[in-house]
């Protein structure tokens, strides 16, 4: 492992990224940066932000990131019962007979529980009238 890299026709020597490849096993070819404490390049966690220690900090990020409210715990669970409650309707679609389509592929909602029978519809309508 070379520490020193020479850059600008040997006229520099500067700290070399200690960062090693996966794949070939080479090391990176890029200067250190002088604020890394790793000896590491920008690209491999030379600038070394960390994310904010204290809770009000945490808080402070949390608001500055935040663009909609499309993606809030509320929001999540209410679209994932939504999406529960739009499968329970194929599955009852199929259950009376009412179409021979192809059900939605891929993965169902964690609220999702499959309807097989006519008295697993019955109580999904009533169930659905009184909320």
């Amino acid at each position: 492992m070379e520490m020193y890299l020479l850059t600008a026709g040997e006229k520099i020597k500067c700290l070399r990224c200690t960062a090693h490849s996966c794949r070939s096993g080479l090391q990176c070819g890029r200067p250190a940066l002088n604020i890394s404490k790793t000896q590491k390049c920008q690209f491999h966690g030379g600038r070394g932000n960390s994310a904010p220690k204290t809770e009000a900090g945490r808080r402070r990020s949390a608001l500055a990131h935040t663009k909609s409210g499309n993606y809030t715990k509320a929001a999540k669970l209410e679209q994932s019962k939504n999406s529960a409650r739009l499968a329970r309707l194929e599955d009852a679609m199929h259950v009376l007979g009412l179409t021979s389509a192809t059900k939605t592929r891929g993965r169902k909602s964690t609220h999702y529980v499959a309807l097989t029978c006519i008295d697993d519809v019955q109580q999904m309508i009533v169930t659905d009238s009184l909320s």
